[in-house]
């Protein structure tokens, strides 16, 4: 079958100019791993932003695309499974179908897994009648072998269906064309049930109908009702400014609908049961009426799958790769910072002589130059070109549908410690900023999981602290330079992340054994196909949204964070400064924890960037009142061994980098997400006293 359109709806004007479009807004809907994303941003290019749903922290993507003159407002919802709502995304999903205003939802559909998908669809055809269907990657699955008869389900469902290949810009002006022809329509298709639900469903119906005035279609809502989808009723109560239960007519209605579900022997687990084996069947049937082909998984990605899910062959790989994405962050990333910082020294002369010609006073001049600019110089410098790095190789990988293996190989352990499986791929966001990390555990449904995966994200060593393990290998634990010494150092970092993934698990198990016991729930992680990325999309989403984002947040938290220690090395205390006086103070604790009083202190002073720890410690060490980088290790490693630096020394800082308080981005979101202190503060409290603890361990031992 052809990929282009076969009907656009029995409704729709063909001829352009015959009639005002209907439609100006649509809701883009479907499951995980169907394209949606794809379709989203074939559809509105640049056109698009990004912002949290209304009273949820929820990201969603908004745009705009112009066909025939006219532009329509698209709305990317959270992908879901369900609308009976198990997460906040699904929760969103589902109330802005129901009141996000939209004038008609857009299904975006696996060809591949249609029966699957068909799931949700039939769940939203019951809340609203105004849907159009797109069977999106239409080649992968006539690729296996499968026919979709577009028309045929077209005709079952009485809305159009558009096949599609987004990835290839096909069925994309079908798209277009089908929603601005699109003319509101009565619910076209309805799944039945047993007669006893169906008997209860018209009792209750009936009241609802002149209760919620075309609001919302009284069946959905009596679904709801009936099979006491708390979250659901909810909702509804509070959008629509009703109470089901106070209202006499309506409790009524239910009263009489659960007598005649009593009397046919079914329990509210029965009617819950009924409905949702109900939708399977329907969507069975259709999919049997209008697929033909193997449903199986084509032989070769079997192969893959048993070789990347298997342990004895999975954990090496993934290790393998880890360490991969690490030497070319790490080899990718010296040039660039070079330039950047090169780039940062010469404005810095610049924007000196302009402070001066302005007759800026001296301590002014020297707290912007020498703190603030200095220091925003070396974060951008450090944090920018791994980033830059980093971030596309991970959405590389999320793209190709390797994150997914990932998560099923470690769900196991997850879920021995009492988490989540989909933890794991929090965690790996966290390697690039523990902050995005915190926002990624949204994925995670249950509340009490949700919050172990942000309390321990930051166990997991973020794109900020990798600069500073990447020196400490290098000049202390290291011996040889060029290619051999780059893999040497790349290995032991890998060795330093795979023991945070395990201080991950350990704090895990130990949270969901004290302040968060429960049993770990058994979330669905699917193992969507293997798809060529297109390496265009995955450098501009990838930079957009993941780099340049947490770079501006890190900039905007550095720039303060660089007056306030120009302040502490410069403001007199006795015979020192503030600095001076603080490093004294603190050198007993560090000492006792295998380090000293100075590198304790670039520690609290780096809470706001975790990029700022060395060039504080140089200050320090150096007595100088200006911040400064470092151009050469080896000078570096001298001015360290000359203030008492030893290997063990070395150790312990490196383990306290990755065990100890998030930055102060991380905690502002742990603090948006959670909407506690308790828990903001006990995110802070947790790794910094297991690295207390493992680096006093180490520093007795050897």
């Amino acid at each position: 079958m052809g990929l282009t359109a076969q009907s656009v709806g029995r409704n729709a004007r063909g001829r352009e100019g015959e009639k005002k479009p209907a439609v100006r807004s649509a809701a883009l809907a479907g499951n995980p791993n169907v394209g949606k994303s794809t379709v989203f941003n074939a559809l509105t290019g640049l056109h698009q932003h990004t912002g949290n749903w209304s009273g949820k922290t929820v990201l969603s993507a908004a745009g705009s695309y112009v066909y025939r003159g006219r532009e329509y407002a698209l709305t990317d919802i959270p992908g879901a499974y369900s609308l009976r709502a198990a997460s906040a995304e699904e929760e969103a999903a589902r109330d802005f179908i129901l009141f996000g205003g939209a004038d008609l939802t857009v299904v975006v559909c696996d060809a591949g897994a249609l029966e699957r998908n068909l799931n949700l669809t039939l769940q939203i055809l019951e809340a609203t009648p105004n849907v159009i269907v797109a069977v999106n990657l239409m080649d992968e699955a006539q690729r296996r072998g499968i026919r979709v008869d577009t028309q045929a389900l077209s005709d079952a469902l009485g809305v159009p269906v558009i096949p599609m290949a987004a990835r290839r810009g096909r069925g994309l002006e079908e798209l277009k064309r089908a929603v601005a022809e699109f003319e509101p329509r009565p619910y076209a298709y309805t799944v039945r049930f047993p007669e006893p639900v169906e008997e209860a469903v018209n009792v209750l119906e009936m009241r609802l109908e002149n209760l919620l005035n075309g609001r919302v279609n009284p069946r959905f809502a009596a679904l709801r009702i009936l099979e006491e989808d708390s979250g659901a009723v909810k909702a509804l109560e509070q959008r629509l400014g009703l109470d089901f239960a106070a209202d006499p007519e309506t409790a009524a209605a239910l009263t009489w609908a659960r007598e005649v579900l009593k009397r046919a022997g079914y329990t509210a687990e029965d009617v819950r049961d009924a409905l949702i084996s109900g939708v399977y069947r329907a969507a069975e049937q259709l999919v049997s009426r209008c697929v033909t082909g193997p449903a199986a998984v084509s032989p070769g990605r079997l192969k893959l799958d048993r070789v990347l899910t298997r342990p004895l062959t999975g954990f090496p790989l993934m290790l393998a790769l880890l360490a991969l994405i690490f030497f070319i962050t790490v080899r990718g990333a010296n040039a660039p910072s070079d330039a950047l910082y090169a780039l940062f020294t010469r404005a810095e002369g610049l924007l000196s002589r302009g402070l001066t010609a302005l007759r800026v006073p001296g301590a002014v001049h020297d707290a912007l130059i020498y703190g603030v600019w200095r220091v925003l110089g070396y974060v951008v410098s450090v944090m920018l070109p791994p980033m830059a790095i980093f971030f596309p190789l991970f959405t590389l990988l999320e793209d190709l549908g390797y994150l997914p293996r990932v998560a099923f190989n470690l769900d196991s352990g997850f879920r021995r410690a009492g988490a989540c499986g989909k933890q794991c791929l929090t965690m790996a966001m966290g390697f690039g900023c523990n902050a995005a990390g915190v926002v990624g555990c949204r994925i995670i449904d249950a509340k009490r999981e949700r919050l172990i995966a942000q309390l321990t994200n930051s166990l997991v060593p973020c794109n900020g602290r990798f600069p500073i393990l990447i020196a400490l290998i290098t000049m202390f634990l290291v011996t040889g330079q060029g290619l051999g010494g780059d893999l040497l150092a790349c290995l032991l970092l890998t060795g330093f992340i795979v023991l945070g993934v395990a201080a991950t698990l350990g704090m895990s198990w130990l949270l969901s054994r004290t302040l968060l016991r429960g049993q770990p729930s058994s979330p669905t992680l699917e193992l969507p196909p293997f798809r060529r990325p297109k390496l265009g999309e995955v450098v501009v989403r990838s930079l957009l949204d993941r780099t340049l984002f947490v770079l501006g947040r890190a900039a905007a938290v550095a720039a303060p964070a660089g007056l306030l220690i120009w302040l502490a090395a410069n403001v007199p205390v006795g015979d020192g400064s503030v600095l001076s006086a603080v490093t004294g103070a603190l050198d007993p604790v560090g000492r006792f924890l295998g380090m000293d009083g100075v590198i304790l202190t670039a520690f609290i002073l780096g809470l706001p960037a975790n990029e700022t720890v060395i060039p504080i410690m140089i200050m320090a060490y150096a007595a100088s009142g200006s911040f400064q980088g470092y151009e050469s290790l080896t000078g570096l490693r001298a001015l360290l061994v000359d203030n008492g630096w030893t290997a063990v020394t070395a150790v312990c800082t490196a383990l306290f980098t990755i065990l100890h308080w998030p930055c102060t981005t991380t905690l502002l979101t742990v603090k948006k997400e959670t909407g506690s202190l308790k828990w903001t503060v006990l995110a802070a409290v947790l790794p910094a006293a297991a690295g207390a603890a493992l680096c006093a361990v180490v520093n007795l031992l050897f």
